[in-house]
């Protein structure tokens, strides 16, 4: 084999792990690799800019991260993180406008350049791509966005503001009383119907079913030049067929379906068809109305709010957005860093907030979300965690730095709790002294953590590794991050005190496969999913890519992902706890938006026996990760 078939044969390898790679043959896959231009970008590196033309293809990265961002009320808002395997820049699949998102090198890194004139044909082909690529439309994360299209599914898909690429799912709300009339109905009398009932729209039916539409648009270029006399029926100026849609489709589907077929216009019918009831209509100006809550607006709705009221409002407006994702079946991915992004967007105008009110900090800082804020896995209004890390100072200044960053952290926590987002039980917030100091108070913190676990009464609590920063100074939040990987290396006891933590915590099934439930108090008889399935997931995937060095990703799934890849002897492992992982996520989820908590006590009665064998299938893998992580690590000090 030469060089250039090993070079092919390598990345179409890589490919075909992804989406939507994986719907693709590996002859298929090699005539794409054939024409792909491999592109090693430095740090800090732009791909495309906002409004630059248009390139011939899109992009998968092979290693490295990238930055996707937009201008926003005049300043730079990121919008996603795309790491290996990840697609974005597919507009050119989508529009004939120009870029509407930066994207930008965030570390030297290697991207695949693969041309639309070469992918398309297995688009048109592969029914799996194409529902891919529309899914993706969807979303601006993993594998997607960017949005689009240029021919494959419209030539003139435009949106009107640059935030339209975090797409939203939410399903549609439409008129479901339409004007109905018959074929023989006059002009005039249809006209006028139409004028009484303030519509701007009639179905023409027959036995129920829709036949065709009229709209104020025909009346006007039909009627009211002369084509057509006011005498005739109404069957002489409609169109037919009208085009139908099913009831439970969402925003970015309902555009995508005018666009394709240019109307303004759709018939809502029981089975999607022409040939089932009509269930309603809906209109370009539904979808303006939709659009109000896209994850976009949202973002400038958060930029301009001044209370904790109109903060609450918009996370009150997201939790519909991810109960319609659910429903529409959006990958959980997806959804997580959609609102990952929303989340750490309120916080960080919670903290903006706080300093208005206290004026300018003293010294520069940084907040930082912790726990399942920091993985962007925080679906649910459940507690905040958070850290305050200010520059060093002066040690005659040090009293009074702190005293205001504990006041503004205490506004800010209090903030976010009117949000909804409930105070730490175990006090892990910026607001908590122990939590608000220096920098170099901070790097003495990790270290011993890192270097004497267990011997100090301020146990560790692993939370404090996984981070995002919501606000501030990145160099601070990069000083703690190399705090961490300069003590990483031989820290046998540190790695002994997490996988001992880890592996404590009491075991999802008994021995005979059965559910371990609350055996007392209010939750007794329910599956804590929370503490018995998530927690050793998201404590496994946090070591692991510790003891492997892996910086700049903090999502459970995206962590046992690129586990997967660093350390291929143990990819099926960390394959199925990434799958397993995003199961359990969904069954929290829905149970905490069913009842309004925290979703962490599922109540088993309530599932089918369906629901019940998934949710146990989805535990197996933790048997597999516990022998995995003994195996690895020598697990005596703390046993």
């Amino acid at each position: 084999m030469n060089m250039e078939n090993a070079i092919s044969q390598r990345i179409a390898n890589f490919l075909k792990d992804y989406e939507p790679f994986n719907y693709l043959t590996h002859e298929d896959l090699i005539k794409i690799v054939s024409t792909i231009r491999v592109l090693n970008l430095e740090k800090h590196k732009s791909l495309f800019q906002i409004n630059e033309t248009l390139h011939d293809s899109f992009y998968v990265v092979a290693s490295g991260v990238i930055h996707l961002s937009v201008i926003s009320d005049a300043e730079e808002t990121l919008l996603n993180k795309c790491y290996a395997g990840d697609i974005f820049g597919l507009r050119p699949f989508f529009a004939k406008n120009n870029y509407q998102m930066s994207a930008k090198a965030r570390e030297e890194s290697i991207v695949y350049a693969i041309p639309i004139v070469t992918f398309k044909p297995f688009v048109a082909q592969n029914p799996k791509v194409l529902d891919f690529l529309l899914e993706s439309f969807a979303v601006n994360t993993k594998n997607s966005l960017d949005n689009q299209n240029h021919g494959l599914i419209s030539d003139n898909i435009s949106y009107t503001d640059n935030q339209s690429d975090m797409q939203y799912f939410q399903t549609l709300n439409y008129n479901k009383t339409p004007l109905k009339i018959s074929f023989d109905t006059l002009i005039k009398e249809a006209a006028q119907l139409v004028t009484d009932n303030m519509f701007d729209s009639a179905l023409i039916t027959d036995q129920s079913y829709p036949i065709g539409i009229v709209t104020d648009k025909d009346f006007r270029s039909k009627v009211a030049t002369g084509r057509f006399p006011l005498t005739n029926t109404i069957d002489k100026i409609m169109a037919s067929p009208v085009i139908t849609v099913t009831e439970n489709i969402s925003v970015a589907e309902a555009q995508l379906v005018m666009l394709k077929h240019g109307v303004t216009h759709l018939c809502v019918t029981k089975d999607g068809t022409d040939k089932s009831e009509v269930k309603g209509i809906i209109s370009e100006h539904d979808l303006v109305v939709a659009q109000a809550n896209n994850p976009g607006i949202l973002l400038k709705e958060i930029k301009r709010s001044q209370t904790a009221k109109e903060l609450k409002l918009v996370r009150n407006k997201l939790s519909d957005i991810i109960q319609s994702s659910l429903n529409k079946n959006i990958p959980l991915t997806h959804i997580n860093s959609i609102v990952g992004e929303i989340t750490l967007a309120i916080v960080r105008r919670a903290v903006e907030q706080a300093i208005l009110d206290l004026g300018s900090p003293p010294a520069r800082f940084a907040w930082l979300s912790i726990g399942s804020q920091g993985r962007k896995e925080q679906l649910l209004l459940t507690d905040q965690d958070s850290i305050l890390v200010f520059e060093d100072v002066s040690e005659d200044k040090y009293r009074d730095v702190k005293d205001y960053f504990l006041k503004l952290a205490k506004k800010t926590t209090v903030t976010l709790e009117k949000v909804g987002f409930m105070s730490c039980p175990q006090g892990h917030m910026a607001s908590n002294m122990m939590w608000c100091k220096s920098l170099t108070d901070w790097i003495k913190q990790y270290n011993n953590w890192m270097n004497t676990p267990g011997e100090s009464t301020n146990e560790i609590s692993s939370v404090f590794f996984d981070y995002e920063m919501a606000f501030g100074e990145q160099k601070i939040e990069d000083a703690i991050t190399e705090t961490i990987f300069n003590n990483i290396k031989n820290k046998v006891l540190f790695f002994d005190y997490l996988g001992n933590d880890t592996l404590k915590k009491p075991t999802p099934l008994n021995f005979f496969k059965k559910f371990n439930v609350e055996e007392e108090g209010e939750n007794k008889g329910k599956f804590d999913i929370k503490t018995r399935a998530l927690m050793p997931l998201i404590d496994g995937a946090r070591m692991l890519v510790l003891s492997n060095t892996i910086k700049g990703i903090n999502s459970t799934y995206l962590r046992y992902k690129q586990l997967a890849m660093v350390d291929p002897k143990f990819s099926e492992i960390y394959l199925n706890c990434a799958d397993a992982f995003l199961i359990l996520s969904k069954f929290r989820t829905l149970e905490g938006l069913k009842n309004d908590d925290s979703g962490q006590f599922i109540n088993l009665d309530e599932l089918t026996k369906v629901d019940k064998e998934k949710l146990k299938n989805a535990l197996n893998p933790m048997k597999e990760l516990e022998e995995l992580i003994k195996d690895k690590f020598q697990l005596t000090q703390f046993s």
